[in-house]
């Protein structure tokens, strides 16, 4: 059987760039001299063999395209990270890196008419991504005003802090940044919680509840706040967007409809492969087994890198952290966590 191949892409570090204590920003060229094509809240996935086999870690992308002129990440030094202490202690410029690729669906909508302001509600290093969406929509959707509700510990500790208030004081009254400090004296405003929120969206909000998209980044546990606050506040389900930076494999708790072996033929680029696929193995998992490279990062239903399109038949996805209701009903599918059922299914990569 033809393996799919995702040939890995060397990066080499071109600049270091430190924004706190424990943050630093990785400027990254492609060796080949080709240049990435992707959309601002994407993340770069990063191969590092092991004896082990490879490991893989997503870092999201800091960058926008069409804006700056280069790849860039941003790490944050997570305690007992093994890659995040390793970029932090130890990584040099000049230094070469391997990449599969860049995915992620924590992106705009192809059309934004139908909307009038976005909402950022992020914690921490959440801002990466939202920082490339923020400079994204600022540059290209006039129409877009953006607010973002931005909780850290400290000024000091706050990534980007003084590229944010520069851009706000750039943009003609467009982008709005409430920081909220955890070590203020203001305890009203010091963490952020239902009440706080919701009061939040009463001052700032300028449309209907269905003209603003809202995106949120963070722990767990506050972006399950967050999402409670927004819905309870009557923005549509399919508004809300969550990126998930803590992955975990879920435990498999039930079982589709259908267990029987179903043929999953998946198109790549200009080829396809078929593979025979039975609960409990899943999609993904069944083709690295068979030797065919697929795009994943998490396996765990969490960061949609591993998104494809169902074009025929369905896939059961026990765990889906990541694709909205409208993005299911279009015909995406977790491979990591997807499982065919009903007779054979077609999937396709964009």
């Amino acid at each position: 059987m033809p393996e799919l191949e995702l040939p890995y892409e060397e990066l080499i570090i071109q600049k270091i760039i430190t924004e706190t204590p424990d943050t630093k920003t990785f400027v990254l060229q492609q060796a080949s001299g080709t240049l990435y094509t992707y959309k601002a809240g994407q993340f770069l996935t990063l191969v590092f063999p092991r004896p082990s086999g490879e490991q893989r870690r997503s870092y999201s992308l800091s960058s926008a395209p069409g804006i700056d002129p280069a790849l860039a990440i941003t790490v944050k030094r997570v305690e007992n990270g093994e890659f995040s202490r390793y970029f932090i202690d130890h990584a040099q410029e000049g230094e070469r890196l391997l990449s599969a690729g860049v995915g992620g669906l924590f992106t705009l909508p192809d059309d934004t008419a139908v909307y009038r302001q976005v909402f950022f509600v992020v914690a921490g290093s959440g801002i990466t991504p939202v920082f490339s969406l923020i400079k994204t929509i600022l540059k290209t959707r006039p129409h877009l005003s953006v607010v973002l509700i931005y909780s850290n510990r400290s000024a000091k500790g706050t990534i980007f802090y003084e590229a944010l208030i520069e851009l706000a004081q750039q943009s003609q009254g467009r982008l709005i940044i409430d920081f909220l400090f955890s070590t203020s004296n203001n305890i009203l405003k010091s963490r952020l919680n239902n009440s706080l929120l919701a009061s939040l969206l009463s001052e700032y909000g300028q449309a209907r509840p269905e003209e603003i998209l809202c995106y949120i980044c963070g722990p767990v546990d506050y972006m399950d706040t967050v999402s409670i606050t927004l819905l309870t506040e009557g923005i549509p389900r399919d508004n809300i967007k969550k990126e998930n930076f803590v992955s975990y494999v879920p435990e498999l708790t039930e079982q589709p409809p259908d267990t029987d072996p179903h043929q999953v033929s998946i198109k790549l680029k200009d080829r396809t492969v078929a593979l025979t696929v039975q609960f409990p193995v899943s999609i993904l998992h069944q083709a690295q087994k068979e030797g065919i490279a697929l795009p994943y990062s998490c396996e765990s239903g969490q960061c949609g890198s591993c998104a494809a399109r169902c074009t025929r038949g369905r896939v059961w996805i026990a765990y889906n952290e990541v694709l909205t209701d409208k993005e299911l009903n279009e015909g995406l599918v977790l491979t990591c966590q997807g499982f065919p059922i009903g007779g054979d299914v077609t999937l396709e990569y964009d």
